[in-house]
């Protein structure tokens, strides 16, 4: 029995809204689903009324039945959440629709995610409660209560590890903010960024700058997923889901980081099952977008998914390499989460098809093989490979 998704689906379609500073949408979060959904729907040449499936990740709040029936569409036959993870969920819940297609469930996937913080409240703060429970009540006694503060102790701990210095975060920030001065739906568009820039932003919690954190954004971005075969029945070139991985290593999960592996990107056990689907090895990757809550994450992403021997970051890690068109590993071609928008990452997935396409405004001429790498040291995490047409 031949167990895969390898082929078996395609992108036809997606769609993004406007970006916004966190808190300055002037839409509610759900409408800014129902827009981004319909972009995509536009873009892939077909009534909202022809999906039948939503899968999603993080919690989003946007009710699929809810969608479904502001949409019109004529049946609902699949809804899907990610559970856990945050930007983790990426890739996953493009998996999942996916696996939703190829077993027969549905036939046209939307993938979306939706935010509007000014609604609903910050994702870069600490909680504001009079009580903690769980796992805050150990940790935030103590200060350890922001995502920065939380992921930065594994940041630190690989690159005292591993002798990593602080210009291989650089680089990461630097190439971001690099593609995004071409991108004009990039909310740092306009705003470019140098090293001594860099160097002299403010502390957010050592390893971290200013410009080692994502942003924070309202908005929403959509795909929309169909069985290969009706993939060239659609306007644009299709991008093909390659393969997708999800999960966590061993005890991942364990509370108060307790993690027997602690300084890590959660990717150790997925990288080699989503090489294995895809039929790729890491040198056939022609463009990575990879999610940068914080720019640590990539480093040990990279690191996880074969790019680069973890001793090695300090030559690897150099602004030049990351560039389209001509780096030997262009990533985060849109700006990224650092640059372009933070929209829990499904921007990325995006971008990736973008590439694929040639549509991209950072584009890797001939780009056949776009892989993503969704939200670093949480658990669990995903990745995909999408392919153009000769890869299959």
């Amino acid at each position: 029995m031949n167990r895969t998704l390898r082929g078996s689906v395609a992108v036809a379609g997606v769609g993004e809204t406007d970006y916004f500073k966190r808190g300055q949408s002037p839409d509610p979060e759900f409408k800014l689903a129902l827009k981004a959904i319909i972009a995509a729907c536009e873009d892939a040449g077909i009534s909202p009324r022809e999906v039948d499936g939503f899968a999603s990740y993080s919690n989003d709040r946007s009710d699929p039945s809810r969608l479904a029936a502001a949409l019109g569409c004529r049946e609902l036959r699949f809804a899907n959440m990610q559970w856990g993870g945050g930007g983790g969920g990426g890739s996953a819940a493009v998996g999942n629709a996916a696996a939703a297609i190829a077993g027969g469930l549905a036939d046209c996937v939307v993938v979306f995610r939706a935010l509007a913080q000014g609604q609903f409240g910050r994702f870069g703060q600490g909680p504001r409660r009079k009580a903690i429970f769980g796992d805050g009540a150990h940790t935030a006694p103590y200060g350890l209560m922001s995502p920065a503060q939380m992921f930065a102790m594994k940041v630190q701990r690989f690159m005292r590890q591993h002798g990593v210095g602080q210009a291989a975060l650089r680089a990461i920030s630097l190439a971001a903010y690099h593609h995004a001065q071409n991108n004009p739906r990039a909310v740092m568009h306009g705003r470019p960024l140098d090293e001594a820039t860099y160097d002299n932003s403010r502390w957010i919690v050592e390893p971290f700058h200013l410009y080692d954190c994502c942003l924070e954004n309202d908005g929403a971005a959509a795909m929309v997923l169909v069985p290969a075969e009706r993939a060239k029945d659609f306007p644009h070139a299709p991008a093909y889901l390659l393969g997708a991985a999800i999960g966590a290593h061993f005890r991942a999960g364990a509370p108060v980081h307790n993690t027997p592996d602690y300084a890590t990107s959660t990717f150790k056990t997925l990288a080699p099952r989503l090489y294995e689907m895809a039929g790729v090895a890491p040198g056939d990757v022609d463009v990575l977008q990879s999610y940068e809550n914080f720019t640590g994450g990539v480093l040990m992403s990279l690191v996880e998914h074969g790019f680069c021997p973890p001793d090695g970051c300090n030559e690897y890690f150099v602004k030049e390499r990351f560039l389209a068109p001509d780096g030997d590993l262009p990533l985060n071609t849109s700006g990224g989460n650092l640059a372009e928008c933070y929209m829990h990452g499904l921007g990325l997935n995006v971008e990736a098809v973008r590439q694929i396409r040639g549509q991209s405004s950072n584009p890797v001429p001939g780009a056949q093989v776009s892989m993503v790498i969704s939200g670093p040291m949480v658990t669990p995490v995903s990745c995909c490979i999408f392919g153009g047409e000769a890869t299959l």
